[in-house]
């Protein structure tokens, strides 16, 4: 990655003299990040993003890396607190570091009337709709989610799961639900396109996400700013982002907890005007004027690349 981008980053800084370098994800890109700006003589700003820190540390091979990446940077952003904490207990000095999270992009995620995006997308409007957007991999929870909504259609039969996404899991997937008997109410969707998804965030009743490792997963404020209450495993960032009890259900990875938490979700009445009211309170906008008082913090005057310490 260092020697492929070498050369180009170097011709943009004698064209454009850029104060800094701002890499997202600590390892790979950080570390490649971080040989460009000692031949740049630049200062580095890593965000992490998840697996980058939630994961990756745990190898062997690349834990010294991230190690030495994180001991040169000149700041360090986690999107949520846990991995700002990661990043610290592997190097990164506190007072360099800072959390700041993912945005909104609310022309993009606007509410649609539940019956309307129904009829848009051909789903049974008098039905109990549940919806998950993920890739079909393991740390996703898909393989929990599945059993736990066999037992919801016990109580609910005219209810049916929707999992937008794809990944190497999707013939067990397809296993798990004819064996439970939920084939027909469990519907692998496929990927959709990211413009489309407003209308299925705002057919469901409820979304989904019982991911065992998280970073600032995006799909909760789309959900919110489509009107729809979560229900989430409360892993890393995830509780900074359903911060009240009125936004959604926190819960852990284990089919009784997850039970109870879409139980207790289908059973309320959401005010779903707060829901869009919090997810509008951050927005890609908001995002930005904290990322650039993080660099003029860092980095010092514009142009400069200098640190103010």
């Amino acid at each position: 990655m260092f020697c492929g981008s070498y050369g180009l980053v170097r011709k943009l800084q004698r064209k454009n003299q850029f104060a800094a370098i701002d890499a997202h994800y600590v390892y790979p890109d950080g570390f490649a990040a971080i040989l460009l700006g000692r031949r740049l003589r630049l200062p580095v700003v890593i965000s992490a993003r998840g697996t980058d820190m939630n994961l990756f540390p745990r190898f062997k091979l690349i834990r010294p890396m991230i190690r030495w990446t994180l001991r040169r940077v000149a700041g360090g952003i986690g999107v949520c607190t846990p991995l700002r904490e990661a990043m610290v207990e592997m190097g990164l000095p506190l007072k360099h570091s800072t959390v700041i999270g993912n945005g909104i992009d609310l022309e993009r995620f606007q509410p649609i009337e539940r019956g309307e995006a129904r009829r848009l997308l051909g789903l049974p409007a008098a039905a109990t709709v549940l919806l998950a957007v993920g890739a079909l991999i393991p740390r996703k929870g898909f393989h929990l989610l599945i059993p736990t909504f066999a037992r919801i259609v016990k109580e609910k039969p005219n209810s049916y799961l929707y999992i937008i996404g794809e990944g190497n899991q999707r013939a067990e997937l397809e296993t798990l639900s004819k064996k439970l008997g939920v084939s027909d109410r469990v519907c692998l969707v496929g990927v959709q396109p990211n413009e489309e998804l407003n209308k299925w965030y705002s057919s469901a009743d409820v979304s989904c996400l019982v991911s065992s490792r998280e970073g600032w997963p995006n799909v909760l404020l789309e959900s919110l700013a489509c009107g729809t209450p979560v229900v989430a495993t409360t892993v890393w960032g995830v509780p900074e982002v359903i911060t009240s009890p009125k936004l959604g259900v926190l819960v852990e990875q284990n089919l009784e907890s997850i039970t109870q938490g879409l139980n207790s979700a289908l059973g309320q009445q959401w005010d779903r005007r707060a829901l869009i009211e919090h997810a509008r309170s951050r927005t890609w906008d908001v995002v930005a004027k904290e990322l650039e008082h993080y660099f003029f913090s860092r980095l010092g005057p514009a142009g400069t690349g200098a640190s103010p310490e």
